[in-house]
C-alpha cells in the first residue's frame, strides 16, 4: 500500500476530520471489488469455467462444488502475467463523497464538586456513540477513550496562560496541567451502528466523537451541580481556582443581599 503525498496534488484538504476511514477506505472498498471481479475472470478464464461459478475464499479461488482445485491469488497474479496472456491482477478506484458524514452519540458525566476547595471529581463517565459499521473495533474504543480523555483535560485542567508581557507560563508539562489514568474513572462505553448512505461500507469517523462530547458533558456537569449557588457561567478550563473563587463571589453576594 502506496500513501499518497498531500504535498504533490494542486490542491488537497487534508485528513482531518475523521476522513480516513469514510473516504480513503471507502475508496479501498472501492478497489477490493474490482480486484475480486477481476480474479474472478481471470479465474474463469484459467479454469475454463463460467465467472458466476468461481468462488474466491480465504485467499483461493475455485470453481463451486470443486474446491481441492484452486488457486491462489498469487497462481492468479502470475498465470495473468505470462506471456500468454500478458495481464496483470490489479485495478484502479478512486471515491468523492456525494455529502459530508458525521458520527453521533449522548455522553454522560457524573462528577462531584469540592465546596471548600473547589476541586472537581470525575465519578463516572458513560458514552454511546454511532460511526455506523465498526471495521475494527480495538481501534474505535481506542479512540473513543483517548478522546474522551482528551475532552476531560480541556474542560477541567488544560489551560495557555500568559503573563502582562504576553510571556506564555504554561510552556512545558511541568505547568501545562494534563490528567493521568489516575484521575479519570473507568469510561463506560457502547456504541449504535447507523450506517450513512454517502459511502459504499456506511463508515462513519469517529476520531472527534469523544472530544465532542466529552468537554461538554463535564463542564455540563460540573456547572449543574453549582447551579444552586446561582453560578450559571464559567470558562474552561474549570479549574479548582476558578471554581473556589466562584464559589467565595456567590457566598459573598447571597451575604450581602
Amino acid at each position: 500500500v502506496l500513501y499518497g503525498d498531500t504535498d504533490q496534488p494542486a490542491y488537497a484538504v487534508g485528513t482531518f476530520g475523521s476522513r480516513s476511514a469514510a473516504i480513503s477506505g471507502a475508496a479501498v472498498h472501492e478497489g477490493a471489488v474490482r480486484l475480486k471481479r477481476k480474479v474472478r475472470a481471470l479465474a474463469a478464464a484459467a479454469f475454463e469455467a463460467a465467472t458466476a461459478d468461481i468462488v474466491v475464499t480465504d485467499g483461493r479461488v475455485h470453481v463451486r462444488g470443486v474446491p481441492t482445485r484452486f488457486m491462489t491469488l498469487t497462481d492468479i497474479a502470475e498465470w495473468a502475467a505470462s506471456a500468454d496472456r500478458k495481464d496483470e491482477l490489479a485495478v484502479r478506484a478512486s471515491f468523492d463523497p456525494p455529502d459530508t458524514v458525521f458520527p453521533f452519540g449522548a455522553h454522560l458525566a457524573y462528577v462531584e464538586v469540592d465546596a471548600e476547595t473547589g476541586s472537581v471529581k470525575l465519578l463516572r463517565y458513560v458514552a454511546v456513540d454511532d460511526c455506523g459499521p465498526v471495521i475494527n473495533p480495538m481501534i474505535v474504543d481506542g479512540q473513543l477513550h483517548g478522546a474522551i480523555a482528551q475532552g476531560v483535560a480541556q474542560a477541567l485542567y488544560e489551560g495557555v496562560v500568559y503573563d502582562r508581557d504576553g510571556q506564555l507560563l504554561t510552556g512545558n508539562l511541568t505547568t501545562y496541567l494534563l490528567p493521568t489514568a489516575a484521575d479519570l474513572p473507568e469510561f463506560e462505553t457502547d456504541r449504535t451502528e447507523t450506517p450513512t448512505p454517502h459511502n459504499p461500507m456506511g463508515v462513519k469517523g469517529i476520531g472527534e466523537g469523544g472530544t465532542t462530547g466529552s468537554t461538554p458533558a463535564v463542564v455540563n456537569a460540573v456547572m449543574e451541580a453549582l447551579r444552586p449557588l446561582g453560578i450559571h457561567q464559567l470558562d474552561m478550563p474549570l479549574t479548582p481556582f476558578r471554581i473556589w473563587g466562584a464559589i467565595q463571589t456567590a457566598r459573598s453576594f447571597r451575604q450581602s443581599r
